[in-house]
């Protein structure tokens, strides 16, 4: 079934696709491009190495979760990427909506368990979900290039063909991530959810606190380093 143009191409408050840095962004990284199937790898390639991926940004600030703020930021945990990644893909033209699942990391590094009160479960992780060629596929832009190989991680590509979803196993065979629960996807961004689902299952989290040599935290030259990326949907230095 083609889903219709409302609820799966409209701006939203989170899906601010009709502010001028989500548009400019868009046609930026999709100029030349010639089919859906195009413009959707290369947005997510560009999302996923542009934006670096940081647990500890959580924050509880509505704004913080808006595509134009991702954008601007430069930084992000899954969620905050997903909704960048979703209201691109609308500014392109491109029907696209939010999906959540609780995923086991089991290569979680020992400063963010403690600062998740000592779980690797991730509630209300968020990946994308693209309509092309008549079927709905999931993508999720979360680790970027760099973050993938500090951790021997193969990153994620997404040809517009097939789901995009985290390795179960890095590239020595070591046991990666753990899809647990399918939330199913929204429209929207239902904040009030997910901060309630993160409240009771880790408490009142206090992110960013002595993380300084963690392996998630990004390079000092990463913001300038992902504003002039170049767009491989690949994820490949060759």
């Amino acid at each position: 079934m083609t889903p219709t143009a409302g609820p799966h191409l409209e701006a939203t408050f989170f899906l601010d696709h009709d502010s001028a840095p989500v548009r400019d962004f868009t046609q930026h990284v999709i100029a030349g491009a010639s089919s859906p199937r195009e413009r959707a790898s290369l947005l997510f390639a560009a999302v996923r190495d542009r934006v670096w991926y940081d647990p500890y940004s959580v924050a509880r600030d509505r704004e913080h979760y808006r595509a134009s703020y991702v954008l601007e930021t430069g930084r992000a945990y899954c969620v905050p990427k997903a909704v960048l990644l979703t209201a691109a893909l609308r500014a392109a033209g491109i029907p696209a909506r939010l999906g959540f699942a609780d995923v086991r990391n089991h290569l979680q590094t020992d400063t963010l368990r403690a600062v998740m009160g000592g779980t690797d479960l991730f509630v209300y992780h968020g990946y994308c979900s693209v309509h092309l060629d008549g079927r709905w596929l999931k993508a999720t832009p979360a680790f970027d290039v760099e973050l993938c190989e500090r951790f021997d991680v193969p990153p994620v590509d997404f040809d517009g063909q097939s789901d995009a979803l985290m390795h179960a196993f890095t590239s020595d065979g070591t046991r990666h991530m753990e899809y647990v629960r399918d939330h199913g996807s929204f429209d929207d961004l239902p904040l009030d959810r997910i901060l309630t689902a993160l409240d009771l299952t880790y408490g009142r989290m206090a992110p960013g606190v002595g993380v300084a040599d963690d392996a998630f935290i990004a390079p000092a030259d990463a913001r300038e380093a992902t504003e002039h990326a170049p767009v491989d949907p690949s994820g490949s230095s060759d």
